[in-house]
């Protein structure tokens, strides 16, 4: 059963009406008053809950009733009602246990695939995992790893992946947020449609309008034909936002409204047009921070991170080191193998570069050796060659506090103490860089 909370009758009888159609047990209310009476005797699957119910617009009477029904009913999802002037109400809501919202009008079809996602990701027999499809399978294979970290963002992503919900991916600069990207997408029913990366990070304020939505001949200068944007190549499939945090404000603002109600204006032309995509997003950024810095927006944050998956740096996943050595080696070149020694010593290497970092010196030694079998030599040879010699000793290897403290202040050297630079470089958020000059007692150069 779903419960419809509102005091307005057309938008009850237009809620009960759409859900009867879609196969689902609706069951409407007028008044919080009804709503908690429901609640206390009855569970519903799901509540879709609007703002307000008297004169007031303030919202005051959605929050309190969201906090009541959750008292009841904390594992039932809420799915709040709201108009554009009200999305801080919403967020507010979010904050209080809401799943999601929606904005009145509503577009039918996203509502509806908002109130399954809602109710696939809150069964708990969704929870076991089934046996993987040969989709899966191939996503799979390309994540290396038998750590447990991995092991749970694989039972996550089978779990998440036959949903709608939105997913926002987080780590550092080269722990393979693109490829954990990819693997919801082949597990997805979407997987025979399109799959479109975008790098937001690389397209300028001033083209962002024609890159995600397209334009139309003539539409500004040089615009000498009609282009198709990156949302409508995406339509049915599902959409890759990579580098969210770096977006700027007034495109985030563009942004929100096409994840709201998945519609958009062609640049150059007046009518709306929808698109049916799943949105998946990633940063390297510390999203939480930049909203109280008030340079990412609160909303925005919310409606991506639905499904949030965090992945870790390899330095806090070293078992599986060994692993992505060889699988990085025998993908080059066949018949390729790596020596006990070798494997030790890159056990101990900080690899601030991620998995990136790794997969770079399996290659270049590979390459500058020419041997089949890579020992520590090898490996050590061309680490120091790319990092310096202070950044490992010809006779061990220091400890992976020292190497990354050595790491973090030539970083730092290199670019005048500029922070920012510095993060950049070594792939952290400037938060995470200051954590680790804090740590290691490094004073502002």
């Amino acid at each position: 059963m779903i419960l419809i909370v509102d005091d307005d009758a057309s938008i009850r009888s237009s809620l009960t009406f759409l859900l009867k159609r879609a196969g689902m047990e609706p069951l409407a209310v007028s008044s919080p008053k009804e709503a908690i009476g429901v609640v206390r005797s009855d569970e519903p699957q799901l509540i879709l809950m609007d703002m307000n119910y008297s004169l007031t617009t303030s919202g005051d009477e959605g929050i309190v009733l969201l906090k009541q029904v959750k008292v009841f009913c904390p594992r039932v999802p809420v799915i709040l009602m709201t108009a554009w002037g009200s999305i801080q109400l919403a967020v507010e809501g979010m904050r209080a246990g809401a799943f999601d919202f929606i904005t009145k009008p509503w577009n039918n079809i996203l509502l509806l695939n908002t109130i399954r996602t809602a109710i696939a990701l809150g069964d708990k027999a969704g929870i076991e995992v089934e046996s993987p499809s040969d989709g899966e399978d191939t996503a799979f294979k390309k994540i290396i790893g038998q750590s447990k970290v991995i092991k749970d963002i694989i039972e996550t992503v089978r779990r998440v992946a036959k949903t709608n919900a939105s997913v926002l991916i987080t780590g550092e600069s080269g722990t393979g947020k693109e490829l954990i990207a990819e693997s919801i997408h082949l597990c997805s029913l979407r997987a025979a449609s399109p799959f479109v990366k975008v790098n937001l990070g690389g397209i300028s304020q001033s083209l962002f309008e024609s890159e995600m939505f397209g334009h139309k001949k003539g539409a500004f200068t040089d615009a000498y034909s009609d282009r198709q944007g990156r949302f409508s190549l995406a339509d049915k499939g599902t959409i890759f936002l990579d580098e969210i945090g770096d977006l700027d404000l007034s495109c985030q603002v563009k942004l929100l409204r096409v994840l709201q109600d998945q519609t958009f204006e062609v640049l150059g032309e007046s009518k709306q047009r929808k698109v049916d995509v799943r949105v998946v997003s990633a940063t390297n950024r510390d999203l939480g921070t930049m909203v109280a810095e008030r340079t990412f927006r609160e909303d925005l944050f919310y409606r991506i991170n639905l499904i949030p998956i965090q992945l870790p740096p390899l330095r806090e996943r070293r078992e599986d080191i060994p692993l992505l050595a060889q699988h990085f080696a025998q993908q080059s070149k066949a018949n390729t193998a790596i020596a006990q020694d070798a494997v030790d010593y890159l056990m101990k290497l900080p690899f601030t570069g991620n998995v990136r970092e790794l997969k770079n010196l399996v290659e270049r030694t590979m390459i500058v050796s020419g041997k089949h079998l890579l020992g520590r030599e090898d490996f050590e040879a061309q680490y120091i060659a790319i990092n310096g010699p202070s950044s490992a000793s010809r006779h061990g290897v220091s400890t992976l506090e020292d190497l990354e403290r050595e790491k973090v202040v030539e970083v730092l050297e290199k670019h005048g103490g500029n922070v920012s630079r510095a993060a950049g470089e070594l792939g952290l958020s400037r938060a995470a860089l200051y954590r680790r000059m804090e740590k290691y007692g490094i004073n502002e150069i």
